[in-house]
C-alpha cells in the first residue's frame, strides 16, 4: 500500500475523451488521484460530483484532479455526461495501477469474498512524492479535506 512520503508509482492511462494521461508528465503540478469502485453507483457518484464541484478551486491552487476506476473509457464518458462531471476519469481496466497503489483489495459482502477497489485518495506533490494518502475514504466532506491539504502544500 502506498502511503505518505513514498514515491508515487508512475503510469499512463487512457481517459474519457480519448487522450492518455501520464502522471510524471503533469509535474510540477500537484496531482490528486482518487480511486473509486464503480461508475454510476451512489457513493462514487457523490464523490465525483463533490470533486467536480470543487475543480475550479483545485485548479486555482495549481492542482490537477483525476478519478480512477476499472471502468472502461466509454463507461466513464457516459458517467461524466449523465452527471455533468468536470473531473477527468482514467480507466485502469487491467487494475495494474490500482494494484501498484495498493487499492485493489479483497472485500467481503454478505459473506462472499471478492476483489475490488478500496476508495482511496492520494495527493502527489510536484516532485512525485505522495504528500498525503487517505485510505478507506468516507465520501461526505472528503473532497473539501483534500482541497485543504492541496492548499497547505
Amino acid at each position: 500500500m502506498i502511503d505518505s512520503g513514498q514515491t508515487a508509482p508512475d503510469f499512463t492511462l487512457p481517459r474519457d475523451g480519448g487522450a492518455d494521461v501520464t502522471l510524471s508528465a503533469l509535474r510540477p503540478a500537484p496531482v490528486v488521484l482518487y480511486f473509486y469502485p464503480k461508475d454510476d453507483t451512489s457513493g462514487c457518484t457523490k464523490e465525483a460530483v463533490a470533486f467536480s464541484g470543487l475543480l475550479a478551486e483545485f485548479e486555482a491552487a495549481g492542482a490537477r484532479v483525476f478519478g480512477i476506476s476499472k471502468d472502461s473509457v466509454e463507461k466513464h464518458g457516459k458517467f461524466r455526461c449523465k452527471h455533468e462531471l468536470s473531473v477527468p476519469l482514467l480507466s485502469d481496466e487491467g487494475s495494474d495501477v490500482c494494484e501498484r497503489y495498493g487499492v485493489w483489495v479483497e472485500k467481503s459482502m454478505y459473506g462472499k469474498k471478492y476483489f475490488g477497489i478500496e476508495r482511496s485518495t492520494f495527493l502527489i506533490d510536484g516532485s512525485g512524492t505522495v504528500a498525503r494518502a487517505w485510505h478507506k475514504v468516507k465520501v461526505p466532506g472528503h473532497a473539501e479535506a483534500v482541497l485543504e491539504a492541496v492548499r497547505a502544500l
